[in-house]
């Protein structure tokens, strides 16, 4: 039996494991596909504390190498639920059942993909979820925004200041997001703003040169050097909804104490209820959760 397990090795999932360990923990990381989640989609990471400039997977495969060289254990397993048995946890995985004291659940979200045939090529070569993370290596370049609601019209604010053009492609004949947003967005003489049209090609094999899109007027081809897919995040709880309340969206109903509905059982990072999603806040819920798992296991 482990002391904690934690589920999901992005930021909050490996924060927690170094804080467990470094408080004498035996750990183990359970990871379903990619040692550290959305960030391994960053070409470059700048703006976190103390590391002026360093690529996602740079930054996920030092995480994971000072966690490993602690004593964490990995294994590369889909975590099908979790069962509470008071002082065991069962976690149980495709292949195995593990055991441990308290768990970690770090599983984050996902970004709402487009689901055209080369998308995932070109992440990272022109294709990105996030205009805080990527957007200046963007500047004085020509991009675009898919979606209409907040979190487009922001991407697209936040770009507007930084590129040459803006395009913002909604499919729907409206934009679903704040009166406000769209009234800065309208006053720029920078963006464009285009309803009623949906991205059906990405053309560029190493890197993104255009979009082809569909038109209430047919097909149109548009150049652009990125493309920001803003339409929406999903996390993927519901196979732990027995053991940690989920919100009316699918997320973690947890606030920054990250407890659950069950003892010993702590959420942390982008699945949990929050209203900003950066390594920094994955980071700091990893610690607070961690922290949180020790104090359940030393006071059992």
């Amino acid at each position: 039996m482990y002391d904690i397990i934690v589920v999901g090795a992005g930021p909050a999932g490996l924060t927690a494991a170094l804080y467990a360990l470094r408080a004498s923990k035996s750990v183990l990381v359970i990871e379903q596909s990619t040692f550290g989640g959305q960030v391994t989609f960053s070409p470059k990471i700048e703006n976190y504390p103390g590391i002026p400039e360093m690529s996602g997977n740079e930054f996920a495969d030092k995480l994971l190498d000072q966690v490993l060289s602690m004593g964490a254990e990995v294994e590369m397993e889909k975590v099908t639920g979790i069962v509470d048995e008071g002082n065991r946890k069962l976690v149980f995985a495709d292949n195995k059942v593990f055991e441990a004291q308290a768990v970690i659940v770090a599983v984050g979200v996902h970004h709402r993909q487009l689901g055209l045939p080369n998308e995932n090529q070109l992440v990272g070569n022109g294709v990105s979820y996030c205009a805080v993370c990527d957007g200046a290596f963007f500047k004085d370049k020509v991009t675009g925004v898919v979606g209409g609601g907040n979190s487009a019209l922001q991407e697209a604010v936040l770009l507007s200041d930084l590129c040459e053009k803006v395009y913002v492609f909604q499919n729907l004949a409206f934009f679903t997001g704040e009166k406000k947003l769209l009234e800065i967005l309208n006053n720029k003489p920078n963006v464009e703003l285009m309803t009623e049209v949906t991205v059906k090609e990405l053309k560029g094999e190493n890197e993104l040169g255009s979009v082809v899109l569909n038109t209430v007027m047919g097909e149109k081809e548009v150049k652009v050097d990125g493309l920001f897919v803003a339409i929406g995040l999903e996390p993927k709880n519901s196979a732990f909804a027995e053991v940690a309340a989920l919100d009316e969206n699918g997320y973690f109903g947890s606030d920054e104490s990250c407890v659950t509905k069950t003892a010993g059982i702590f959420v942390a990072g982008d699945c949990r209820q929050k209203s900003i999603r950066q390594i920094t806040t994955a980071s700091a819920d990893g610690a607070v959760a961690a922290l949180a798992a020790c104090r359940y296991i030393d006071n059992k």
